[in-house]
C-alpha cells in the first residue's frame, strides 16, 4: 500500500502543469489555445514573456527532482525497496504528458525529465543539459534538441549508472519523449518547425 501511496502522490505531483499554472498567474493567454498548444516552457516563450517561460522551467523542472529526492528520502525511512524510486520517476513524467488536473492534456515532458535525470544522478542531467543546450544553440530548435537528447540520454545512463534497472527507467522516459514529439518530428523532415524564441 505504501509503494501504491508514493507512486499516486509522484504522479499528481507531476500533474501540476506550469505552464498553465503560471499563465493563469501572469494573465497570459492558456498556452493550449496557441503556438504548438504544447503547455510548456517553449510555447510559453512565444508570448514574449520570458519571466514566465523561465518560472514554467522552473516549476516543471523541480517537480521531477521532488518526486526523486522525496521517494528516495521516504524509501530509505521506511525501509522500501530502492525501485520505487524510480517507480515515482516514472509515475511524475507520466503526470506531466497527462495531467489528472488538466484533463490529461500535458506538456512533452523535457523539463520535467531534465528535472528527473539529476535528481537520479547529478553527472547524468548535465550530460542531457550540455547535449539540449548545444543542440540548441546550434540550430536553435528546442523539438531538435530534445529528441537528440532523448535519444543519447539512455547511453549516457547506461555508462554512467550501468546497464540496469535505472537505465531502464530512463529509457522509457526517453521513448515516451520522443513519442510526445512525434508531431514535431514530421516538422523537421518537412522544414517546417519553428525555432526558439520565435512568435506564433
Amino acid at each position: 500500500m505504501t509503494h501504491l501511496l508514493l507512486v499516486v502522490a509522484a504522479y499528481l505531483l507531476g500533474s501540476l502543469s506550469f505552464a498553465v499554472i503560471v499563465s493563469r498567474a501572469m494573465g497570459l493567454p492558456d498556452p493550449r489555445s496557441f503556438g504548438s498548444g504544447n503547455p510548456g516552457a517553449t510555447n510559453v516563450l512565444r508570448t514574449g514573456r520570458k519571466t514566465a517561460a523561465i518560472l514554467t522551467l522552473l516549476g516543471d523542472a523541480l517537480k521531477g527532482w521532488i518526486a526523486v529526492v522525496a521517494s528516495r528520502a521516504l524509501a530509505a525511512r521506511l525501509g522500501i525497496d530502492g525501485d520505487i524510486v524510480l517507480l515515482c520517476a516514472l509515475a511524475a513524467f507520466i503526470g506531466h504528458l497527462f495531467p489528472v488536473f488538466f484533463r490529461f492534456q500535458g506538456g512533452k515532458g523535457v523539463a520535467t525529465a531534465l528535472g528527473i535525470l539529476v535528481a537520479l544522478d547529478f553527472w547524468l542531467g548535465l550530460a542531457c543539459l550540455a547535449t539540449w543546450l548545444a543542440m540548441a544553440l546550434a540550430f536553435r530548435i528546442s523539438s531538435l534538441s530534445a529528441l537528440v537528447t532523448a535519444v543519447l540520454a539512455p547511453v549516457y545512463a547506461g555508462l554512467l549508472l550501468g546497464w540496469n534497472d535505472s537505465a531502464t527507467a530512463v529509457l522509457v522516459i526517453a521513448l515516451l519523449l520522443v513519442y510526445r514529439h512525434k508531431a514535431n518530428l514530421l516538422k523537421l523532415v518537412a522544414g517546417q518547425e519553428a525555432r526558439i524564441g520565435k512568435h506564433s
